[in-house]
């Protein structure tokens, strides 16, 4: 089904929630919604899982908040979904600026619910190039997005839409239906809190958000990203996370998931593992809990 359920602000959040089994959450990048995860969440449903997505306040279908819009809130947001849902042994999967959204969720609200993340093309640590983060990017290169949401958004989306998916190498085919999606969800969202969140991809600091996950975490990341350098975010936040595995997709771009779907989604169902070990793990945990109780 999907729904929309309103924050304790009063925002109202659309998402949707399919299947049965373990619940595995996906964030979206930006500046798009939930719609970015369609095939992952065909194929993770077709294996047994539970699957749900939100599209982020001021983006898609949600409202078009003028305030809230910053990483704090969004991980808030997520938490009150969490809750509303009463989700647990809870898989979340993050790409971009949703690979910030978990670990700030995560560094918030802790691992309680949580048994597995996964942070693909993620922002953290921190993009932003700084004295202390060499490898980070120029400012100006998010003031130059800032200019091209403010003036023309509609085409600043369809020319940022070829590099987001490698289409500006000579070697990728363009998928002119992946462009004109990105198109439309980018502009399914509010201007304003879009223009707010290149702040919250950019220049907020990720690393002792990501120092807290305690979770086995899977990091994917392709080494030709043009929208977040490997350098600077996977390849630091390995260091960063106790119990995380870097996986490099050789020459693939930022939108992966899209452009590489069968391998991501394998690689994906592999990490999060079959849904009936995952109930025959609980179900010898209580065993055990059980017989324990009946000797004292």
């Amino acid at each position: 089904m999907s729904s929309f359920f309103t924050v304790s602000d009063g925002t109202k959040i659309f998402y949707k929630d399919w299947g049965q089994g373990q619940p595995v959450l996906f964030s979206h990048g930006w500046p798009l919604t939930s719609d970015a995860w369609e095939s992952q969440m065909l194929a993770l449903l077709h294996e047994g899982y539970r699957v749900i997505a939100h599209d982020r306040r001021g983006h898609g279908r949600s409202s078009q908040t003028w305030e809230g819009n910053h990483m704090d809130q969004y991980a808030d947001d997520l938490a009150e979904l969490i809750d509303e849902l009463d989700l647990h042994d809870l898989i979340l999967v993050g790409h971009s600026t949703g690979g910030g959204e978990v670990a700030r969720y995560l560094g918030r609200h802790g691992t309680t619910r949580v048994a597995k993340a996964v942070l693909v093309g993620a922002v953290p640590p921190l993009m932003l190039k700084t004295p202390q983060n060499p490898g980070g990017l120029p400012k100006e290169v998010f003031d130059d997005i800032r200019q091209g949401v403010a003036d023309n958004r509609s085409q600043f989306y369809q020319d940022l839409s070829k590099k987001f998916y490698g289409f500006n190498r000579m070697m990728n085919k363009t998928s002119q239906g992946l462009c004109d999606s990105f198109w439309l969800q980018g502009m399914m969202g509010g201007i304003k809190a879009q223009w707010d969140c290149i702040e919250q991809f950019s220049e907020v600091d990720y690393s002792d958000d990501i120092k807290k996950i305690d979770v086995p975490t899977l990091l994917i990341h392709g080494s030709d990203d043009q929208i977040v350098p490997i350098g600077a975010s996977a390849i630091e936040a390995v260091k960063l996370i106790p119990n995380a595995t870097l996986k490099v997709y050789d020459g693939a771009d930022h939108g992966l998931a899209q452009t590489q779907p069968e391998r991501f989604n394998s690689d994906l169902l592999e990490f999060l593992g079959s849904p009936s070990e995952v109930m025959a793990g609980r179900n010898l945990g209580r065993l055990s809990e059980e017989q324990s109780l009946k000797h004292h």
